[in-house]
């Protein structure tokens, strides 16, 4: 059957069309440790770690990614890798099932400790040159769930598996699934520089399993790169601050400075709008990234499905707690930018509005004294101009007296005088129309 050629295709659209299958979970079966290293990237820690991904690929003979690779899962024999690049941090994943042996011949549920993780079947010489800087670490262990009955009356019945791992005073946990699965976890870094987590399953397909710890995993990355906004909002409030008390000086000037006071104030004016546009473009990426992390954790804190346990704090509560005085620092710190800006804003036009006033008026009084001083020289025109009649008329009778004089010893019977007297008027009137004519084409020539 033959079908149409299509036409020429978007240069992207194999890549759009992937991304809906980008990084997508692992099916998994209890029980499992996983190790989960999140590394900060800077610009030339990007390639570093693919190369130092393809340093390991190669050490197991298997192939290297490609220049593009973003993500990548790799089976390498004792465990398995799963790498992901992302914008500002690169994921390191390390699974490896708990065979019974690793559960010293009883259920991995109850004989499971804090030594048997994934890290721990990691070469340790490659671990150790990871490029970037530790974000966020975690351990954490899905075993099968054991049952015990919970009674409000006695209180929360913790698995003894998390008792060995975590620390219980610090404990919280939920239950995930609808019910079929729990999480305990203490939120704190242990001695070894992970944080730890413990699902307990029963009941899970295998895809649906991979999904959930995908999501559980997500959550400290994304706890993590939320709160690097943190220290430069805390950063920030001194530089705002010093900006707000400085703006309220300049407003304060402004409003009984006299006009030479103006350029300096202006200047000073100038120079703080300059370190808050400054500031706000040094920290905007990063405020911006932090509010589309925590959006993202909120997300998968629904996605998890929680449910309350008898007598312990959920972990979605427990986080919305503790992490709510800094999200809110983050967000008024980008609220106090934004109103800062808008009112050196408004103080700046309000300043120049104030020169632009006094410039106008200095105009306006310039263009009055232009106007006085053309009065003046329309008047001295006026006067030379009468002058210049009188002179020419001068020049010009004198002339006719001449002809007159020339015309008497020619047989003329008019006198000389008497000529000459008669020319006066006559000349005076033709030499004012003259000059009058000459105004009026000048006049003309300057309205065309």
């Amino acid at each position: 059957m033959h079908h149409p050629i299509l036409p020429s295709p978007h240069p992207q659209r194999i890549a759009l069309h992937n991304e809906i299958h980008a990084r997508p979970p692992e099916a998994m079966s209890a029980p499992l440790a996983i190790s989960h290293v999140v590394m900060a990237c800077e610009a030339d820690d990007r390639d570093a770690s693919r190369a130092h991904l393809a340093a390991l690929l190669r050490d197991h003979h298997l192939a290297p990614p490609d220049e593009q690779c973003v993500h990548l899962r790799a089976d390498l024999g004792r465990f398995r890798l799963r790498w992901e690049l992302h914008t500002e941090f690169a994921t390191w994943t390390f699974t490896h099932p708990l065979r019974p042996a690793d559960a010293r011949d009883g259920a991995a549920a109850e004989t499971v400790d804090a030594a048997d993780t994934a890290f721990s079947v990691v070469p340790e010489d490659w671990v150790a040159r990871l490029p970037g800087r530790t974000l966020a670490a975690m351990h954490l262990w899905v075993l099968p769930q054991v049952r015990a009955a919970d009674t409000p009356d006695s209180g929360p019945t913790v698995p003894e598996c998390a008792r060995r791992l975590l620390d219980e005073e610090r404990l919280v946990a939920s239950g995930v699934g609808n019910g079929q699965g729990r999480i305990y976890s203490d939120f704190d870094i242990h001695a070894d520089g992970f944080s730890r987590m413990l699902l307990l399953v029963e009941g899970f397909s295998a895809r649906r399993l991979g999904r959930l710890v995908q999501r559980l995993l997500e959550i400290e990355t994304y706890r993590m790169a939320a709160l690097l906004a943190l220290p430069a909002a805390r950063e920030g409030s001194l530089m705002l601050g010093s900006a707000e008390r400085e703006l309220a000086a300049l407003s304060g000037a402004i409003r009984s400075a006299e006009r030479h006071d103006e350029p300096a104030l202006l200047d000073r004016l100038t120079r703080l709008a300059g370190q808050v546009e400054s500031h706000y473009a040094s920290t905007h990426a990063r405020f911006s990234a932090s509010a589309a992390y925590f959006e993202l954790l909120d997300k998968r804190l629904t996605d998890i499905g929680e449910t309350r346990l008898p007598g312990l704090q959920p972990v979605g509560q427990f986080l919305e707690r503790r992490i709510s005085p800094a999200r809110s620092t983050c967000a008024w710190t980008v609220r106090r930018q934004d109103a800062l800006s808008q009112r050196v804003s408004r103080v700046s036009n309000l300043l120049r509005t104030r020169v632009e006033i006094e410039q106008q008026q200095n105009s306006q009084a310039l263009l009055g004294t232009m106007n006085h001083r053309q009065d003046v020289q329309i008047k001295l025109q006026s006067t030379v101009e009468g002058l210049s009649v009188a002179a020419i008329t001068y020049y010009i009778v004198g002339l006719i007296g001449y002809l007159a004089k020339g015309a008497q010893k020619a047989g003329s019977p008019f006198t000389p005088e008497l000529l000459t007297a008669a020319a006066i008027p006559l000349v005076a009137l033709a030499v004012w129309l003259s000059l009058r004519r000459i105004h009026r084409r000048l006049a003309h020539g300057d309205d065309h």
